[in-house]
């Protein structure tokens, strides 16, 4: 059913979605895009996610962006279904109650961008190159890239980036604030998995609350954020996880989390 994925997980619920088209540098052609829609709009919510980690396979591409070729022998109703189905497992990921972190092991242009900007948070390796092409092709990128590039770095590096359609390094990405940290390739999943150990760890609950508060921030005014921050904030305070987290605290123990 997922023969253009590959997927594990662990027993502590961090899992890795790799995008399995390395022959093709991981391109989201439409018989994948429509695998990753399926996959986690339907398998995800069954898996109970504490972290997922999202990478391509190989070393030379994270997703290479969107088939061309194919894209351009589609016709318009054919291009607004594609669309559909990026936009709508993107922003699964996005408002997913578990964290996504993006190991960008290489290439991650146009769509690819995209895909990963909908993660939490990216790491990549040093040798990676991230880019808005699509303006060189005759499009802009919708699956999200405008508005997530505009609330992540800002409108004026945004539309740069899209005008342009430049390729950028690694270090230039963490620079503007693309990416969160840049590290050797070989240590790039090691790098990711720790970090999901590390969210793991803590309450579920707490962080699935966290994510909604930051998301709703950027979506809505200063104000009805903070009332919503308090809200959310109230509604973790009444929960089974802050009690056993203060509890071990106190009692100097690991504390036993049930996301409730």
């Amino acid at each position: 059913m997922y023969e253009n994925l590959l997927f594990e997980k662990t027993d502590n619920g961090v899992g890795t979605l790799t995008i399995n088209k390395q022959r093709s540098m991981n391109v989201l052609n439409s018989e994948t895009i429509e695998q990753l829609n399926k996959f986690v709009t339907e398998q995800l919510p069954t898996e109970n996610m504490k972290v997922l980690i999202v990478t391509g396979a190989g070393k030379k591409a994270f997703v290479a962006g969107a088939d061309v070729k194919q894209m351009s022998s589609m016709s318009t109703e054919e291009f607004e279904q594609y669309c559909i189905l990026g936009r709508e497992a993107f922003d699964y990921l996005e408002r997913a109650p578990f964290i996504v972190i993006a190991a960008i092991n290489g290439y991650a242009l146009g769509g690819g961008l995209e895909f990963a900007l909908a993660c939490d948070i990216r790491i990549i390796s040093e040798n990676a190159r991230v880019g808005f092409p699509e303006t060189k092709l005759g499009l802009f990128p919708c699956w999200g890239g405008t508005q997530r590039s505009t609330n992540l770095v800002g409108p004026g590096k945004t539309k740069k980036l899209i005008f342009t359609g430049e390729m950028i390094t690694a270090a230039e990405a963490f620079s503007l604030g693309i990416v969160d940290k840049v590290v050797e390739q070989e240590q790039l999943m090691d790098e990711a998995l720790e970090i999901a150990e590390q969210i793991a760890h803590n309450s579920p609950l707490a962080v699935d609350y966290a994510k909604r508060v930051i998301n709703r921030g950027s979506e809505v005014g200063l104000s009805e954020a903070l009332e919503y921050e308090m809200k959310m904030g109230l509604e973790c305070f009444d929960s089974y996880d802050r009690v056993e987290g203060m509890s071990a605290f106190v009692e100097k123990r690991t504390a036993e989390f049930k996301g409730e």
